[in-house]
């Protein structure tokens, strides 16, 4: 299928190709999926990102948290994706301890992401504290895209989804691992939940683009999680997200309907059978 854009956007998004919508003004589209037809499908939308998140811990396999997840999962999810894609870039996260406990580990565990699943870059959350470690990935050859503000894989240190670096001595803090990121060799930066003058600030002092969730309009590029902007979740309902569709009760009402006519008898009918 052929995916091009008559605005001139390229067939095939790379990590280049988003460095250069920051650099042009335009705004970077990323979105959640975690198997092959839902890929399809942004894909053929024309989303420029494609990240396989972490958050399958959450959406796909019921756990209250990311932490859950693990890195053969991840890979599992992230191969489903990527055999849907022809154009978008596909973004993989290494999940809570695949890549905290040494930088050799954080290699192996990139290394299988790109080898084993087929993904175009990873991304991982923290700071400075993991500035040598991105350094490292990058440096065999994998690109890497970093993760500031809430990072749900510490949420048992914050122990708190509420916005984070509303404090002077915090959003210092992350303004100076935005700038440990970008030199370690990120070539984007996921923005999460912080405040939109914070993030602004972060995203004209960058030379490489941010993502935002939740942290407003002045970023490169927004991300959702795919769940959340289809309206197939519905107990949650945090401000940044805009459902842009209501597919629990369209679906819902769907199979219901399924439902009455296998027990009426009614399904199938006379054309949707052989004779």
């Amino acid at each position: 299928m052929s995916t091009a854009k008559s605005d001139g956007r390229p067939d095939k998004v790379t990590t280049r190709t988003v460095v250069d919508f920051k650099r042009k003004g335009e705004k970077i589209s990323m979105i959640t999926a975690y198997d092959f037809t839902m890929a399809r499908i942004v894909n053929y939308a024309g989303i420029d990102v494609i990240l396989v998140g972490d958050s399958a811990s959450n959406v796909m396999a019921g756990h209250e948290t990311t932490l859950p997840i693990t890195l053969d999962q991840m890979i599992y999810h992230t191969s489903c994706v990527v055999r849907g894609v022809d154009r978008a870039l596909v973004v993989a996260d290494l999940p809570f301890m695949s890549y905290q406990v040494t930088v050799k580990e954080a290699l192996i565990s990139a290394g299988r992401m790109m080898k084993d699943a087929g993904a175009h870059a990873v991304k991982l959350e923290g700071g400075a504290p993991v500035a040598e470690t991105i350094r490292r990935i990058v440096d065999a050859g994998i690109p890497v895209m970093g993760h500031l503000g809430l990072t749900p894989q510490s949420i048992y240190k914050f122990g708190t989804y509420k916005v984070r670096a509303k404090e002077e001595a915090e959003a210092e803090q992350l303004i100076n691992d935005a700038l440990a990121l970008q030199q370690a060799g990120c070539f984007a930066l996921v923005l999460e939940k912080i405040p939109s003058g914070l993030a602004r600030k972060v995203t004209e002092m960058l030379d490489i683009p941010t993502i935002g969730i939740g942290a407003g309009s002045a970023c490169d590029g927004q991300v959702l999680v795919v769940h959340d902007m289809l309206g197939l979740t519905r107990d949650f309902h945090p401000r940044f997200i805009r459902r842009y569709a209501n597919m629990f009760d369209d679906m819902t009402q769907a199979i219901s309907t399924y439902v009455q006519d296998v027990k009426s008898g009614d399904f199938p009918s006379d054309t949707e059978q052989y004779n």
